[in-house]
């Protein structure tokens, strides 16, 4: 049976090490002015420290440059191809044909992924863009389980899918509605997410101006252009099947606590299922994905062409009984003592932690998590124990009392 590719976003080299440490294949990243994510704090040297760190672990690392780019962009596009081509990166992710060309061009030798801001919703289209160089196809998120079969059966490109993440509402992320009410560009990475804002909508009848009608909303507006989150858990069987060559989630802006917590259920998915595929049961895993803060979940097109499930009306996020934290970054050698089996460890922690709280480790390959509560709790610099702890400067740390064995990079997920 295929193993596909586990593939995670990356919206920094920390989190990188995180989606590898929970059980990425790969990751997919890019600079804040290339890659459609304006807001993440990555620039070369991050993604060569990345790169170079990956392979050190026998993992990949797949750079964007989706964008659709300006002509005085095209500079700074190639010193930075010259740069992730020294450095060997494993792909890179185009959407603009002016960049594949050059790309082609300067660095032949680095594999061509076309981005699903390309649209690629046929396997001609498919042919047309392995006839231009192209290794992968990251397809459309608005195909169903037909037409991506269809797609896979008739060409031999790898073929990369979405299967966990939001959905952006217009077709493949090409929307102008940010650049029309924020000025802010979604195709030069740079989206205000406009679709997720609250608005109060009105109609008014044309032979009856000045009389506007409310649309229905709650006391927050109405959130008639937002939509749920993408989740395929459930239909990971049937995509592996097919022969998918890589499973993509997204978040490049997620927090370390959902990379770790969606990666890990991935990758148990997918190896429960290769190994025993008679036993897949999709709900334990999606109890597992419904601990982290989300949108309602849907299926989207991938089932039902039909499906009208996917608009998130309420504008909320669900899941509200668990949050990052903390991090492990460290042992404190200083308190841990062999003898009466008591290890201590250093907390970079993300929120309020105080004795008696419910944690949970969360441990790479082991979908069940290690529970336990919070009996010692020290500062970080004076040693003296302490009953709680607030999130001040970022980087504060706690030194916590585990009473497991862990490693550096854990995530702790609090129960709330």
């Amino acid at each position: 049976m295929n193993r596909p590719e586990l593939l995670a976003p990356a919206g920094s080299y920390e989190k990188a090490k995180t989606a590898f440490l929970y059980g990425a294949d790969a990751v997919y990243m890019g600079s804040a002015k290339l890659s459609l994510r304006s807001r993440v704090n990555v620039d070369n040297s991050d993604l060569i420290k990345t790169i170079e760190y990956a392979h050190t672990v026998n993992k990949k690392v797949y750079v964007a440059l989706n964008i659709y780019a300006r002509d005085n962009m095209y500079n700074e596009i190639e010193n930075q191809i010259k740069d992730l081509a020294k450095t060997k990166v494993d792909g890179l992710i185009i959407s603009d044909g002016g960049i594949l060309e050059l790309a082609k061009k300067i660095a032949p030798e680095i594999p061509l992924h076309i981005s699903t801001q390309a649209n690629v919703t046929s396997y001609h289209t498919s042919m047309f863009w392995k006839k231009n160089g192209a290794k992968r196809i990251i397809l459309a998120r608005e195909l169903d389980k037909y037409e991506i079969k269809t797609i896979k059966e008739n060409t031999d490109l790898e073929i990369e899918m979405f299967v966990h993440g939001a959905i952006c509402y217009s077709y493949s992320g090409r929307c102008h509605l940010s650049d029309f009410l924020a000025s802010r560009c979604g195709n030069l990475g740079d989206c205000a997410q406009s679709c997720r804002w609250a608005y109060n909508l009105y109609l008014e009848e044309k032979n009856n101006p000045g009389n506007l009608m409310p649309v229905e909303e709650d006391n927050n507006g109405t959130y008639i252009l937002s939509s749920k989150d993408l989740c395929l858990i459930k239909e990971l069987p049937e995509i592996i099947d097919m022969g998918i060559d890589s499973l993509k989630i997204e978040g490049r802006l997620k927090t370390e606590y959902y990379l770790a917590t969606v990666i890990n259920t991935y990758r148990n998915a997918i190896d429960d299922y290769i190994n025993n595929p008679t036993k897949y049961d999709y709900t334990k895993y999606m109890n597992e994905l419904e601990k982290t803060k989300t949108r309602g979940l849907t299926t989207f097109f991938f089932n039902d062409k039909n499906n009208k499930d996917f608009q998130e009306y309420e504008g909320k996020q669900y899941n509200p009984n668990y949050e990052f934290g903390g991090k492990i970054i460290g042992k404190e050698i200083r308190l841990s003592n062999k003898e009466i089996n008591n290890s201590f460890y250093i907390i970079e922690i993300r929120n309020r932690l105080q004795l008696e709280d419910t944690l949970e480790l969360l441990i790479p390959n082991k979908l069940e998590p290690k529970i336990f509560t919070i009996k010692k709790m020290c500062d970080s610099d004076t040693l003296e124990e302490i009953k709680y702890v607030n999130p001040g400067k970022e980087g504060q740390r706690v030194i916590l009392e585990i009473p497991y064995i862990a490693e550096d990079g854990l995530i702790l997920r609090r129960k709330k």
